[in-house]
């Protein structure tokens, strides 16, 4: 038998979340968020789930093209944009998007001839100060880009919020003002508002809205879940018990023996870890569910297995089922008491783990591509 650590993405999760970003927006058209292999829940299976978006971003051509093999007809545009003359070339002839964020891609684009022009995103830097021009150079900018033969017009228009997560903070309100007031009678089509945005800066909605962590059902705000605003995790991490023992009083668990038993103790040993993705530092006490229960970690993690403390749990077996985080055990908390963010740990599965997918509509079976393929 094969090792039994997985996840499970749930494509009925996906695509309520994608109802659940239109409903936040209903004026906008909706440009999902699959960079990063949609988040580390495969590229091309959430993209098919969320096909009845109107583009998907992502932040490579390579990713582009995984789309376009899928068969996927949607526009996608590239937020990083391009870095060669070959790689116009092929975003062109796939029917890419392109992001232009700096001098070099601008001179690229206008030193090109390409026989089908290419829709472009003009993007502004407001105050992220990492991709985009200026508020200064923009017009000169503009001016240029609608002159460029490769060039469709009319161009579109972007910049990214670098605080949204932080509703009422006024570094976004004068991220929008600037926005508005640089490209202000200037005839395009605009988009801002990324998921945090989505759900508390509706001003920023625009004509298109990016929404990308809330589409894989977790919330993008510190200290929230994505239940409390009506989304559906999408991946559901689990794996089994290997081993169930009894610890003396005084005994330590794993390397570093950071953990010790206070009274005679029913320990389960998981088969997960920074192997497959699960965080190292989630320190102990970080919650587990075993058989729907939950149960503190104990002892460090280690490549290939956790330990955690069953004396709760007196009929857990070898064989019973672990989940790491789901609908039952939101992400976002394993995240908070690993120090780091739940994005992290959902692009952080790694190849080993075994994909597969379940639909409301069907029964859970294996996912068709190879797991290094979906992921």
């Amino acid at each position: 038998m094969s090792r039994a650590t997985g996840a499970l993405i749930s494509l009925a999760a996906l695509r309520h979340n994608l109802r659940q970003a239109h409903a936040l927006a209903p004026h906008s058209r909706i440009m999902a968020m699959v960079k990063a292999n949609a988040y580390g829940h495969g590229l091309a299976v959430a993209a098919r789930a969320l096909s009845a978006a109107d583009a998907f971003g992502v932040a490579s051509l390579e990713e582009a093209l995984i789309l376009r093999h899928a068969g996927l007809a949607h526009p996608i545009v590239l937020l990083e944009g391009v870095f060669s003359a070959a790689e116009i070339e092929e975003a062109a002839h796939n029917g890419c998007e392109l992001v232009v964020h700096d001098e070099r891609q601008l001179a690229l684009l206008e030193a090109s001839a390409l026989e089908k022009s290419l829709n472009v995103w003009l993007k502004l830097d407001t105050g992220m100060h990492r991709l985009g021009f200026a508020p200064g150079e923009a017009h000169a900018v503009w001016e240029r880009l609608n002159s460029a033969r490769s060039v469709r017009t009319p161009l579109r228009l972007m910049t990214h919020l670098a605080r949204a997560d932080e509703p009422g903070n006024p570094h976004t309100r004068a991220q929008l003002q600037t926005f508005a007031d640089v490209t202000r009678g200037w005839i395009a089509e605009r988009s801002i508002a990324n998921s945090a945005a989505l759900l508390a800066w509706p001003e920023s909605h625009a004509d298109w809205v990016r929404p990308g962590i809330l589409l894989y059902g977790v919330s993008p705000f510190p200290d929230h879940a994505g239940v409390e605003y009506d989304l559906k995790p999408v991946m559901t991490m689990r794996t089994v018990l290997i081993a169930v023992k009894t610890v003396a009083r005084g005994d330590t668990v794993g390397y570093g023996g950071n953990w010790q038993a206070e009274r005679d103790t029913r320990i389960g040993i998981a088969a997960i870890g920074y192997g497959d993705g699960y965080p190292r530092h989630a320190p102990n006490g970080t919650p587990v569910l075993v058989n729907g229960a939950r149960v503190p970690l104990i002892g460090r993690v280690a490549m290939d297995m956790i330990a955690v403390d069953l004396h709760t749990q007196a009929t857990a077996r070898v064989g019973d089922e672990v989940v790491l985080w789901g609908p039952e055990l939101p992400v976002e908390e394993i995240a908070r008491a690993a120090g780091t963010i739940p994005y992290e740990l959902l692009c952080g599965v790694t190849q080993r783990v075994k994909f597969g997918v379940v639909d409301e509509h069907q029964p859970e079976r294996a996912a068709a591509q190879a797991p290094q393929q979906i992921k």
